[in-house]
């Protein structure tokens, strides 16, 4: 991991849904990288409603370490709504968030603490994306139609790497709770004319759990819901 001067302090949350055979992993993991790159940190796990012992062994984890949270859910709510629990509930000026899921190499956030010097926000895109045939096909859908109906165009919208100065999630509301939600932000950062930056991660296959994000439910809510957003943003 390439040197950095560490920050003052940071805040990483992690969206998990029934990710008991990847999260301590992803936990241990980040906190090496925190210890390095901030002098006060973070991390905090919101359990979305999981089924399995994902809660459980957080609470073990903060038992070891004063620097780990948790948040539980119940009932699941959903990727958004964890999103935003995670987005609001984090502490300190700089906030980032990956998934739990292990497709992640936070170690890669020395790439984004540089850029936030000339920027509000620091976005992830995945370089060769590690997902099957179906969920490439829709994020590529999803990129379209939200250029389309919003004009937002970024390489890579719902990537679950993101590094965002606090008083920009201060500064914004969000009104959808769905698979929609980490576009509406992006959206809003867009309209508040706030400075953002891309940059390139690597992502991993998954080796452990299973993906919930591909459920056609989940998906034609999320379209659904963009109508009615952009209904309220332009006509109301």
């Amino acid at each position: 991991m390439p040197a950095v001067n560490k920050v003052p302090e940071l805040s990483l949350f992690l969206p998990a849904y029934n990710e008991a055979d990847n999260i301590k992993k992803t936990v241990l993991d980040a906190d090496k990288v925190l210890k390095k790159v901030a002098r006060k940190y973070e991390i905090l796990v919101i359990d979305d409603g999981s089924k399995d012992n994902t809660g459980a062994i957080v609470k073990s984890l903060i038992k070891k370490n004063k620097n780990v949270r948790l948040i539980t859910h119940k009932p699941n709510r959903g990727y958004g709504g964890a999103f935003k629990s995670g987005l609001y509930g984090a502490r300190y000026q700089l906030v980032s968030f990956i998934d739990s899921d292990g497709q992640f190499d936070y170690s890669e956030i020395t790439k984004f603490i540089p850029l936030l010097k000339d920027n509000d926000l620091v976005i992830g895109y995945r370089i060769k994306r590690q997902d099957n045939f179906f969920r490439v096909l829709n994020a590529n859908l999803w990129k379209l139609w939200m250029w389309f109906l919003f004009g937002l165009w970024v390489k890579d919208i719902d990537c679950a790497f993101k590094v965002i100065k606090k008083p920009v999630i201060d500064s914004i509301t969000l009104t959808t709770e769905s698979a929609l939600t980490s576009a509406e932000f992006l959206i809003r950062v867009r309209q508040a004319g706030y400075k953002l930056a891309e940059v390139g991660v690597h992502h991993y296959p998954r080796t452990a759990g299973e993906q919930t994000g591909a459920n056609p439910k989940v998906i034609l809510k999320a379209f659904a819901q963009s109508l009615r957003l952009w209904y309220h943003m332009n006509l109301s």
